[in-house]
C-alpha cells in the first residue's frame, strides 16, 4: 500500500505583474499556476484547495473568525525514508547500546571448586558409633 506525505500551504491572495498579463484574473491565474508549477516541480502532486476557519485575535481581549484558503499537496513516500521511522530505529539501538549484556542460565550440573568444598554432614561415618554422642560407651 502506497502511503502518502502532505503539504499545505496558502494559497496566493494577490496576483503579481508577468509580462503579457494585463488583468488583475489574469495575473492572479499566472500566480496560482507558478505556485503549482513549483510545488511540482519538488515532486508535489496538487490535491485540492481548501477553505478553513482560523480563530485571531482582534485587539487585546478580543477575536475573531478569518477564512484561510490553502492548497493541499501529496507526494508518495518512500519506504523507510521517513523521519518517525530514524527517531525510533535511533531509540532503540541506543536503548539496546545502554542495556547490560543478559547471560542466559546454564542448563549444565555445576561442580563445586576446590575453593567451595561441598558441606559435610553432621552423622558419623562409622556404622558402630552410637547414634548419639552423649551416651556413654558400655564394654
Amino acid at each position: 500500500m502506497t502511503s502518502f506525505e502532505y503539504k499545505v500551504i496558502p494559497a496566493p491572495t494577490k496576483g503579481t505583474k508577468a509580462p503579457g498579463v494585463k488583468s488583475g484574473e489574469g495575473r492572479f491565474a499566472a500566480t496560482v499556476e507558478g505556485t503549482l508549477n513549483a510545488q511540482a516541480a519538488d515532486g508535489w502532486e496538487y490535491l485540492r484547495t481548501d477553505i478553513l476557519p482560523s480563530d485571531e485575535r482582534q485587539g487585546l481581549t478580543g477575536s475573531q473568525t478569518v477564512y484561510r484558503t490553502l492548497m493541499v499537496f501529496r507526494r508518495a513516500k518512500a519506504e523507510g525514508d521517513t523521519a518517525a521511522e530514524d527517531i525510533i530505529q535511533n531509540a532503540q539501538d541506543v536503548a539496546e547500546a545502554a542495556r547490560p549484556e543478559r547471560r542466559e542460565p546454564s542448563l549444565a550440573p555445576v561442580a563445586p571448586s576446590r575453593a567451595d568444598p561441598a558441606p559435610k554432614p553432621d552423622v558419623p561415618d562409622t556404622p558402630d558409633a552410637p547414634s548419639t554422642p552423649d551416651t556413654p560407651k558400655t564394654d
